[in-house]
């Protein structure tokens, strides 16, 4: 597995375009959010009646996919991890106070394809592609990337 500096060094590569550095700042973290609601948005009766919490923080498919890949972030930094863990749960909390004003499904949706449509705007001023097209990992090395450089500024 490589380092989280050797991921972090090749997903720059391909994001030194300021614009779409700004892009990605408001982008990234948007695709990540609107996952989360995304995966919030299926049908959880299964958890509810396995696990029987009564916690909708706890009983849906977005916790559930948190999990796994808060693993991964830990797998790379306990730095990383704890970043992603806090955005995280803001991102569960969040989306679960959407959820009891408007549909969580079409609003996911909706942030996922414009923050989509932000990113591939952001990599044509570039004129490169977004790396996850070369590993998929990237799509997960994104987020941490744009934490490590909003908060080192």
């Amino acid at each position: 597995m490589k380092t989280l500096q050797q991921w972090f060094d090749e997903y720059a590569e391909s994001h030194q375009h300021k614009t779409n550095q700004k892009l990605h700042f408001i982008c990234v973290p948007s695709i990540y959010f609107s996952i989360v609601g995304l995966f919030m948005s299926i049908d959880s009766s299964f958890l509810k009646d396995t696990f029987k919490l009564n916690n909708p923080y706890l009983e849906n498919w977005g916790t559930v996919l948190l999990v796994f890949i808060l693993l991964f972030y830990l797998k790379l930094s306990k730095k990383v991890f704890l970043r992603m863990l806090v955005f995280s749960i803001i991102s569960v909390i969040l989306n679960q106070l959407i959820s009891t004003r408007v549909n969580l499904l079409y609003f996911s949706l909706f942030v996922f394809v414009i923050a989509w449509i932000g990113q591939f705007y952001g990599h044509h001023l570039e004129g490169k592609k977004p790396s996850f097209f070369k590993d998929l990992q990237f799509l997960l090395i994104g987020p941490p990337w744009v934490f490590e450089k909003l908060f080192s500024r």
